[in-house]
């Protein structure tokens, strides 16, 4: 997904409605984690914000957090997804399955989601369909305590890879990284 690239400093200059406009699909639709995370700034840089975010999320409540992991959708869903999610999936080659891999991750993510209440999470970026079917299946041996807590930490990844796709890296006065 082609985002706009602001840099720590114009994100630490902006309005609570522009920084939010900005930043608050950063959490998949949950504005809440960038609208509290406003009166954390300045952001020395990406790592300090993504980590201010990441706080907000383990300061929220228990219905929060779980609010959060359950806006996320089913991986390989032929449902409505946010543009950032559907280009995360598309990458990991989870947008061109087969009726066979389509019917088989269906298969997971309904077992998923009935043993745990939410849906299968996984920073996909990097990741083929294979690495992700193979996650998936181990997870389900999880309890649910270890998934929920491997949920936020897998919204934390995606996060940071969205952030990073948001502010631009920091240049040097030579114009090196």
């Amino acid at each position: 997904m082609e985002s706009p690239k602001y840099t720590i400093e114009q994100i630490n200059g902006m309005k609570p409605d522009s920084f939010v406009s900005a930043l608050g699909w950063i959490f998949e639709h949950s504005p809440w984690v960038a609208e509290r995370c406003y009166g954390h700034r300045p952001f020395a840089d990406m790592e300090h914000l993504h980590a201010r975010m990441t706080e907000t999320v383990e300061l929220a409540s228990d219905e929060e957090q779980l609010a959060l992991i359950r806006a996320h959708p089913d991986l390989a869903s032929k449902l409505q997804m946010s543009a950032a999610s559907v280009s995360e999936q598309h990458q990991a080659g989870l947008t061109g399955l087969s009726g066979e891999e389509y019917e088989r991750f269906t298969a997971c993510n309904r077992e998923y989601t009935a043993k745990f209440g939410f849906p299968f999470i996984m920073a996909v970026r990097g990741r083929n369909k294979g690495e992700i079917m193979a996650s998936m299946l181990q997870r389900l041996g999880s309890s649910p305590e270890e998934e929920r807590r491997k949920a936020l930490s897998e919204i934390a990844k995606i996060a940071r890879f969205r952030l990073a796709d948001t502010i631009a890296a920091d240049i040097n006065e030579e114009g090196s990284l």
